[in-house]
């Protein structure tokens, strides 16, 4: 089921798919910064997450709903995709389940940035972007520390916008032969991200 969620940046969509019994946690996923979110990884984690009884919120941030490749930047990002959260959060049965959120390149910045004032508990970062390609320099490396939750990263080990380390609270999990594309193995990455999210659970 798709709604449209009005934000101070426009229109966002969110797809929300509900597991056939009671849902055990929630998982918004977003895209990469010129993407979608029918993506090999992501779209495989969709279904693993759903067999394993969570439920799955697919979300196109409000830039790409209206057509644009390159998303505004951090502060009014953040601020368009947190009010895509709330109204996720509000709808039946999904106020009170553990919320974890996630994304692939992009989308894992923002949703580590976001992960404390958003309330979850845990943070999918697929591809995560560390530095731009060839600038190691420029790591964005505070972001994923600033998380302030628990964070797996999934990285391809051809991925050329680096290698997260791992971290105290941080999980590095390396898919060989991948790239930043994630796409030669979408099912180990599913499966990955499935169990880390039902891990105590």
């Amino acid at each position: 089921m798709r709604i449209e969620v009005s934000t101070p940046s426009g229109i966002g969509w969110a797809d929300i798919d509900r597991p056939r019994g009671a849902a055990r946690a929630l998982l918004l996923l977003t895209h990469g910064a010129g993407g979608t979110v029918e993506t090999a990884d992501v779209n495989a984690i969709r279904g693993a997450a759903l067999k394993a009884g969570v439920a799955v919120a697919r979300i196109t941030q409000p830039y790409r709903v209206a057509g644009r490749r390159t998303p505004p930047a951090p502060p009014v990002q953040d601020l368009a995709w947190l009010a895509v959260v709330t109204a996720v959060r509000r709808r039946r049965g999904f106020g009170d389940l553990p919320l974890f959120l996630g994304g692939r390149s992009n989308g894992a910045r923002v949703a580590c940035r976001t992960a404390g004032a958003s309330g979850a508990v845990g943070v999918v970062a697929l591809a995560f972007p560390l530095h731009p390609p060839g600038k190691p320099e420029n790591s964005r490396l505070p972001e994923l520390d600033g998380a302030g939750v628990p964070v797996l990263v999934v990285q391809g080990d051809r991925d050329p916008f680096g290698m997260p380390p791992a971290g105290a609270a941080r999980e590095v999990v390396v898919v060989p032969g991948a790239d930043h594309s994630l796409k030669r193995d979408p099912a180990t990455v599913a499966a990955t991200v499935v169990a880390w999210l039902l891990r105590g659970r």
